[in-house]
C-alpha cells in the first residue's frame, strides 16, 4: 500500500504501481501555488504557524493573544507589549523580503524535487539572485535538520558510512601523479557522512573527518540493547563492546546473509549520491551536513505525497527561530565576525 510499501493499491489500473508514480502521491502543484494571491498566501502561513489557534495570530515575544491587525500592512501589533510582528516574525525567515506567496513556491519546488533542487535551478524558478536562492534553499535545509540533532536510535539500526569531497584532480603528465590515497597528496576537504538509520523508522546523519571518530558518537546516540548492523570495515570493531548487539557483514562476499545487512543505510546513500551526480555535482565542505540532513529528510518522507510534505516543511521553517549561520549570511562574509558573534564553521 502506498503508505506502508513499494506498491500502489492492489485494485483498478493503478495495481502494482510505485507510489511516487501514483496519484496519491500528488496533492499539490506549482501551478496551484502560482495562482494564489498575497492574502491567500498570507492565510496559509497564518494556519501554519498558528495552527493551536486556528490562525489567530500570537506575540512572538510575550505570547499575548491579544492582537489587532494592521489594514494597511500585513502586520500585527500586540496590546501587552506593543511589539510589532509579521507572520514570519522570529522564524528562519526573519526580516525577509521575497513575497510570501515566493517562498511558498520556493517550499512546494523544494518538495517537489525528488532529487534535491539546485540554488541555480531555483533562482530560475523565483527570478531572483543566485544569492537569495542559495540562502533560501540553506534555511528550509536547516529547519528540516535541527530536529534531527541529538536524536537517538533503537532497535534494528544499520550503520555505515561514505566519503564525500576532497577530490585532487590528477596531473596531466604521468611522470608527474601521485598517489592521491596517501595524506600527504590529498587537500584535507574529505569528510564522512555517518548514518544511522532504524529499521522502518528514522534516518539520522552526522558528518565526521574519518570514520573511526564516529564510534563515540555512535555509542551515545544508540540506545543500549539495540541491535546494529553494520559491514566488515576496521572502524567499526570498537561497537562490539559498547554493550549493543552488533551484526556483521562482509561485502565481499554478500550484501546480506539473512543474519546482517546494511541495505537500510546504502539505499540513503543512493539518494545522497544521486543528488551529488545530477543535481548539486558538490555538497562537500562545511554544509555536507545540512545536504545529509535534507536527503535524511527526503529518505524518511518518500511515501509522504507532496501536499503533506509542503504543510511539515512550513511548519518546520515557521516554528525555527533566524538562523545565526543565514540571516546576513552574504553580509557576513565580506567582513570579520565581532568578538561577541564568535567563530560559527
Amino acid at each position: 500500500m502506498a503508505g506502508t510499501g513499494e506498491k500502489g493499491p492492489g485494485r483498478g489500473p493503478g495495481a502494482g504501481q510505485h507510489f511516487l508514480l501514483s496519484a496519491a502521491a500528488r496533492r499539490l502543484s506549482l501551478a496551484m501555488v502560482a495562482r494564489l494571491s498575497d492574502d491567500d498566501a498570507q492565510a496559509i502561513f497564518r494556519n501554519i504557524r498558528w495552527c493551536d489557534t486556528r490562525g489567530e495570530p500570537v506575540c512572538p515575544r510575550c505570547g499575548c493573544a491579544a492582537v489587532y491587525e494592521h489594514r494597511s500592512r500585513r502586520i500585527f501589533s500586540c496590546k501587552a507589549c506593543e511589539k510589532q510582528f509579521s507572520v514570519t516574525s522570529g522564524t528562519i525567515f526573519h526580516a525577509r523580503k521575497l513575497a510570501l506567496r515566493d517562498i511558498l513556491l520556493a517550499i512546494a519546488i523544494f518538495a517537489n524535487s525528488a532529487k534535491g533542487h539546485s540554488a541555480l535551478h531555483l533562482s530560475r524558478d523565483l527570478n531572483v539572485q543566485y544569492k537569495t536562492a542559495f540562502v533560501l534553499a540553506h534555511k528550509i535545509r536547516e529547519a528540516l535538520g535541527t530536529e534531527m540533532d541529538g536524536l537517538t536510535a533503537s532497535g534494528e539500526v544499520h550503520v555505515d558510512g561514505a566519503y564525500f569531497g576532497g577530490y585532487v584532480k590528477p596531473a596531466n603528465w604521468k611522470e608527474n601523479r601521485r598517489d592521491r590515497r596517501l595524506l600527504k597528496n590529498q587537500n584535507g576537504k574529505r569528510r564522512v557522512v555517518i548514518v544511522m538509520r532504524e529499521v522502518d523508522g528514522r534516518t539520522l546523519p552526522f558528518v565526521v573527518r574519518h570514520e573511526a571518530h564516529a564510534v563515540p558518537i555512535l555509542e551515545q546516540r544508540i540506545k543500549p540493547g539495540s541491535t546494529v548492523h553494520a559491514d566488515e570495515a576496521r572502524s567499526w570493531d570498537p561497537l562490539h563492546y559498547g554493550g549493543l548487539d552488533v551484526r556483521r557483514i562482509n561485502h565481499q562476499e554478500a550484501y546480506s546473509d539473512g543474519d546482517a545487512c546494511t541495505n537500510q543505510a546504502e539505499s540513503f546513500f543512493s539518494r545522497i549520491r544521486r543528488a551529488e551526480i545530477g543535481m548539486h555535482h558538490h555538497i562537500a565542505g562545511p554544509y555536507l551536513h545540512a545536504y545529509a540532513h535534507e536527503m535524511a529528510w527526503r529518505e524518511d518522507a518518500r511515501r509522504i505525497d507532496n501536499g503533506t510534505q509542503v504543510l511539515i516543511m512550513g511548519l518546520s521553517a515557521l516554528t525555527h527561530p533566524p538562523s545565526w549561520t543565514w540571516k546576513g549570511y552574504w553580509q557576513r562574509a565580506r567582513r570579520k565576525p565581532s568578538p561577541s558573534e564568535g567563530h560559527h564553521p
